[in-house]
């Protein structure tokens, strides 16, 4: 059995992730899930269901249930694991004198007390907090551990943490070559797997033809879909200004899905550029409705950037959704997008932050319906040859049990 460590559970921006749990368990896997937040989403994706395993939430903050963390302390703090975990939070505490370093060794304390027998290994998701958990419940335990690394987890986290994790780790993935680089610099030992989340196509079949709207007409105009939350890294603020100085004589509406905590930010912004009248806002939605909107769309448009604090995207698993569904991509070549996207062949590419070369992308986009198909169409094959789900998860599969026969690092 694996315990899986989840920054939360279920959350809708993180679907990726329940679909990888899903595919582990069709391969005969059998989970359990930590989670280290209660769910804030009021909607679930039909992946979220479809997970069999039982989720047990640590305590969020330590103080809510100062009761269960004693007494899982007292269980283990007269162990041989109990020195070792103890000795590495001493350690990490020189360094990170934070609240949110205490918290993990809590949550360490509370896992490992708590989980049931037969737990073979450990298996966390994000390598920041999640990983911290981990790492501390497997010295706890005396059982292996093993990460899966995103984004913003490889570009916020400082190069000791994930040194130290990478190091312990039995086996480490990611989703980016681009991820993949920077992990590999601070573990030449135990360079981390490439493993692209992808997709399943059975469930995103292809989308019906549609019309060769050209922006021409006030009645018909082009659909732009984006989807995304609304924070720093996916440069929502860039994409409305360039949408802003495209020529008045072409007719676009853009339909954003997401939530987020700029999203009034990004209303205001829209209704000082004068777009409030060509700009639906949805909110979050269900896989199903996301699938509807792109099969609706003419286009689809992310432009991802490098966030102040360094946090940026890896691979959006919405432009591998979109591409599933012909249409074309624009977007910025910000952490693992070019790896998805040749500009001019599958879709077009603008430098993170440029207005002017942004709004000629789109431009091009909404006037050539015939180069928006072809590209589409580029996109749903490059899917099909090399973004397929299948792949990483087999290889996923193969390492947790290599794990749980106590093999050596795979």
């Amino acid at each position: 059995m694996i315990a899986v460590i989840l920054k939360g559970w279920p959350r809708l921006s993180e679907t990726f992730i329940a679909r990888e749990l899903q595919a582990l368990e069709a391969r005969g896997l059998a989970l359990t899930l930590w989670s280290l937040r209660h769910p804030t989403d009021a909607r679930r994706h039909p992946a979220h269901d479809s997970v069999r395993a039982p989720v047990t939430y640590l305590p969020e903050y330590l103080h809510n249930e100062p009761g269960r963390v004693f007494r899982a302390w007292r269980k283990l703090r007269s162990t041989e694991g109990y020195a070792a975990a103890k000795a590495l939070f001493q350690a990490d505490w020189k360094r990170d004198r934070t609240r949110n370093r205490i918290r993990r060794f809590g949550q360490a304390l509370v896992l490992a007390a708590e989980l049931p027998p037969g737990t073979a290994a450990l298996y966390a998701h994000f390598i920041h907090t999640p990983g911290s958990v981990a790492r501390y419940a497997g010295a706890l335990t005396g059982l292996p551990f093993a990460l899966s690394a995103h984004a913003r987890d490889i570009w916020t986290t400082p190069d000791w943490d994930l040194a130290e994790k990478l190091a312990g780790a039995r086996f480490t993935t990611t989703c980016t070559a681009d991820g993949q680089a920077r992990l590999a610099a601070l573990s030449p030992g135990t360079p981390p797997h490439l493993g692209r989340h992808g997709l399943d196509l059975a469930g995103w079949p292809a989308a019906a033809p549609r019309p060769p709207r050209d922006g021409a007409d006030p009645a018909d105009p082009v659909t732009i879909l984006s989807v995304g939350r609304a924070v720093e890294k996916k440069g929502y603020p860039t994409l409305l200004r360039a949408l802003a100085v495209l020529p008045r004589s072409l007719h676009w509406r853009l339909v954003h899905i997401g939530g987020g905590p700029l999203r009034d930010e990004l209303r205001k912004e829209a209704e000082t550029l004068g777009l409030s009248d060509r700009i639906v806002w949805r909110g979050s939605l269900p896989e199903g409705d996301v699938r509807a909107a792109m099969q609706a769309a003419d286009l689809f448009a992310l432009t991802p950037e490098i966030a102040a604090d360094g946090d940026r995207d890896g691979l959006p698993n919405v432009l591998v959704e979109a591409q599933s569904q012909g249409l074309a991509v624009l977007a910025t070549p910000v952490g693992g997008v070019a790896e998805l996207i040749a500009s001019g062949h599958n879709g077009l590419l603008a430098p993170p932050g440029d207005i002017p070369a942004i709004a000629a992308a789109l431009e091009r986009l909404i006037a050539e319906p015939e180069a928006r198909a072809a590209m589409g169409a580029a996109g749903r094959a490059r899917v099909a040859a090399d973004f397929s789900a299948a792949p990483t998860a087999d290889r996923i599969a193969a390492m947790l049990r290599s794990m749980e026969a106590g093999e050596g690092a795979a």
